[in-house]
């Protein structure tokens, strides 16, 4: 997608490109309007992708590294909250990196972004069911992006922690104003830019890193699939739940987690507009993981006891276990029974509870977005599910 990146040999976690060139169905092709296999030239974007992190704050990380961490950081950190303005005397890299983010690009539109957020809150608990049953529990089949999870040492421990700091992030997000300069999420994100960053440059220097099987750590392909993990692949794991998505609110939802994306450094020419650019998108980046290997079990089941930990004021140890199965459940429906058997997970598990509540939601939902009065009561009573749903869950 960077011209300006010089090629390098392709990571062996990557397919050959003649195995990128199956067969697409005939409703797919009708919908995307063609192939879904990558060109030689896309599938070649994605493999140069493998080599790019994130150079602006890449380059931040590096000064502060000369600069001297601690300081750098503490400056960093009055920035974010306060502005750049904030600090006298500023250092040049650091004006440099927050003037650019703190200047929106000019096909940001504040209308979508609010329609964006106001769509998913009144989504309720069918989204937090998809990005965690769907999006995360589905994205640790593909090994390469839980390697920066082995060498760092947080493959199975404090798991609760990243999927609580994770679901706290995504409400800021989503809140309407929440990417606004100075705002929860736009903090956040850009606080989670800056770990990723640090992250990076200490795996690309370690001598156990494979740089010929994996790439750079935390690469920009690997942050596009992730960040269609929260739209494209959101917004079809509503459709299953029995949520109808209208093209508008697709395309807001769209529009809300491009710039949430660019804001955690994903860059302009993987950003897309629509559904159909993503779902072409995800598809050509998932062609460069690799396959579920050793850490793919370990992960998943972390995962999947995670509900056996949750808070709840009453009954608690009868609705964790609910809890459990619940998203076991819906882990089934998504990903089906071979899945499951590759996650580690019992594949004799049925999909009982996303097929009980597919009706009922689809009818209550459908039943109060057409009526102003009603469709407010939606988006309410939908956050309030939301928050009360990442409230259980312990960073601990």
């Amino acid at each position: 997608m960077d011209a300006s990146v010089t090629p390098r040999p392709a990571p062996t976690r990557a397919r050959p490109f003649e195995k990128t060139q199956g067969r697409t169905p005939l409703w797919l092709r009708l919908w995307l309007g063609r192939d879904l296999a990558p060109s030689r030239e896309e599938f070649q974007a994605a493999l140069d992708g493998l080599w790019v992190g994130d150079p602006a704050m890449d380059e931040l990380v590096a000064w502060m590294e000369e600069y001297g961490r601690g300081r750098g950081h503490k400056l960093f950190q009055q920035a974010l909250k306060q502005g750049v303005d904030s600090l006298t005397d500023a250092p040049e890299p650091l004006v440099r990196f927050f003037r650019r983010v703190e200047t929106r690009p000019d096909w940001v539109d504040p209308e979508l972004l609010e329609l964006g957020a106001r769509f998913i809150h009144g989504t309720g608990e069918g989204a937090t069911f998809v990005l965690r049953d769907l999006a995360l529990m589905g994205g640790y089949l593909l090994s390469g992006f839980n390697q920066s999870l082995v060498l760092t040492g947080a493959l199975t421990e404090g798991t609760g922690r990243r999927v609580a700091r994770t679901g706290h992030w995504w409400i800021d997000c989503t809140e309407v104003g929440g990417l606004e300069p100075l705002a929860a999420g736009y903090r956040a994100t850009l606080q989670v830019r800056l770990v990723h960053a640090l992250v990076r440059r200490d795996l690309d220097r370690r001598e156990d890193w494979d740089h010929e099987r994996w790439g750079l750590p935390l690469s920009q392909v690997d942050m596009v699939a992730t960040y269609l993990g929260f739209s494209v692949v959101m917004l079809n794991g509503l459709r299953l739940l029995g949520i109808p998505v209208t093209p508008g609110e697709s395309r807001a939802v769209m529009h809300l987690w491009r710039y949430a994306c660019w804001l955690m450094g994903v860059q302009e020419p993987w950003l897309v507009d629509t559904e159909k650019e993503g779902a072409l998108r995800l598809h050509h980046t998932l062609m460069t993981q690799s396959q579920p290997d050793w850490t793919t079990p370990e992960l998943a089941r972390a995962l999947a006891r995670e509900p056996l930990a949750h808070r709840f004021p009453r009954l608690q140890g009868v609705r964790r276990r609910l809890r459990y199965h619940m998203h076991l459940s819906t882990s089934r429906y998504f990903l089906g029974k071979e899945k499951m058997r590759q996650l580690g997970l019992p594949d004799h598990i049925l999909p009982w509870f996303p097929l009980l509540t597919i009706v009922p939601r689809f009818t209550y939902y459908s039943s109060h977005r057409f009526l102003p009065g009603l469709r407010e009561r939606l988006q309410q009573r939908g956050r309030a599910f939301q928050k009360a749903a990442v409230g259980t869950l312990r960073e601990s």
